[in-house]
């Protein structure tokens, strides 16, 4: 009888892929919140940007900028759509991210019940082509580039309706997850 042998446990990769990001590239996965419990996480380079752990997930438009040349964070701000005025600060704060940075966003229960025109022209206008399907509790991922552009093959965003037909969590659509490698820009 020959030996058994195992085999080695797969080698974990930035932001949880199942393959490394090639040399001169960035990691992301970005991952909406799904059902009451799952929260919303941002992943950029094996930092959690936005996430749980990092205390800075909440209720609505979870968002990071982060510099394209440098890989370093810039901000990261959620924005409650549900209750308060928070879509002109939202837009602003949008607005606010300089050029050559990456936008990601991604929602957690509500991102859509105050969100404004503004808003939705000021996301339309990084390439969002969904912004206006988004609906109450609607899963939605978004990936945006400020100031240039990323390569066409990169997928870029997603978005999942709540259907009590076919909803994972009573009432609530399931997460959705973007997840890639971007190239990395001339430093």
């Amino acid at each position: 009888m020959r030996p058994w042998a195992a085999a080695p446990a797969p080698k974990r990769q930035k932001c949880d892929h199942w393959s490394p990001c090639p040399p001169n590239t960035y990691a992301y996965r970005l991952l909406s919140g799904g059902g009451r419990d799952k929260l919303a996480k941002i992943c950029f380079e094996d930092e959690m940007l936005i996430g749980e752990k990092s205390g800075n997930v909440a209720r609505g438009i979870n968002i990071a900028v982060v510099n394209y040349v440098t890989g370093k964070v810039i901000a990261t701000r959620y924005f409650d759509m549900f209750e308060g005025d928070n879509s002109d600060p939202m837009t602003a704060f949008i607005q606010s991210a300089p050029s050559k940075s990456l936008l990601f966003m991604v929602t957690h229960d509500d991102g859509s019940s105050r969100l404004k025109e503004d808003a939705k022209k000021a996301i339309e206008a990084l390439g969002s082509k969904e912004i206006r399907n988004v609906r109450f509790r609607s899963s939605w991922v978004f990936l945006a580039a400020k100031g240039f552009e990323l390569p066409a093959g990169i997928e870029r965003e997603k978005i999942n309706h709540s259907d009590n037909a076919k909803n994972r969590y009573s009432g609530w659509p399931a997460e959705i997850q973007v997840e890639g490698c971007i190239p990395k820009g001339p430093s």
